[in-house]
């Protein structure tokens, strides 16, 4: 689909959408500008609206503390690296998701889960508010567990590293539909 002028809202913010993984200015990310986000980004469809998410803000005043944490889950020789880079965004929202016991519930949970967080990041596009869905080796670390306090039977999905940008990052093309469709005939 060429854009046109009668592209929708929703379809333009949905084009116009960038991952904004550095460049962050200094304004800073509050707790109540994210829990204003989330309040409309869990509208997100989920089967028997389990609502499998929950969420915890590291805010600027936490953020060299918990990189800082987080950088000490990787060998010595990266922890400085690690530590640098934890400390690019403004802020971060960890995403946690309940696990279930079946497959089918847990496909739906992280399906629900993800189409969540795609609302958020599109809100958050809207104001200006960079966002990026990272999931690096440390959320899959049994610390990370410990240093959010996360139970057993919940997942970290990502850290949404966040920062306000002045700068656009540069578009993407995406592959055409009509490389990626098909129609199923007997």
């Amino acid at each position: 689909m060429e854009e046109t002028k009668e592209q929708t809202s929703i379809a333009k913010i949905i084009r116009e959408r960038r991952a904004v993984k550095k460049g962050y200015n200094d304004k800073p990310v509050t707790k109540e500008a994210v829990f204003e986000l989330l309040e409309d980004a869990i509208w997100a469809p989920n089967h028997g609206l389990r609502q499998p998410w929950r969420f915890i803000f590291i805010g600027p005043e936490h953020k060299q503390s918990f990189a800082k944490q987080v950088a000490a889950t990787y060998p010595e020789e990266r922890q400085e690296n690690r530590e640098e880079y934890l400390n690019e965004p403004n802020a971060f929202l960890a995403v946690i998701m309940q696990v279930p016991e079946t497959k089918k519930q847990y496909d739906e949970n992280f399906g629900a889960t993800a189409c969540m967080i795609q609302n958020f990041w599109l809100l958050a596009w809207e104001k200006k508010l960079g966002v990026v869905w990272k999931t690096n080796p440390h959320i899959y670390d049994p610390k990370m567990k410990e240093i959010l306090n996360i139970d057993e039977d919940e997942k970290i999905v990502g850290l949404l590293h966040l920062g306000y940008f002045d700068e656009e990052p540069v578009k993407k093309d995406r592959i055409p539909v009509v490389e990626k469709f098909s129609v199923f005939e007997e």
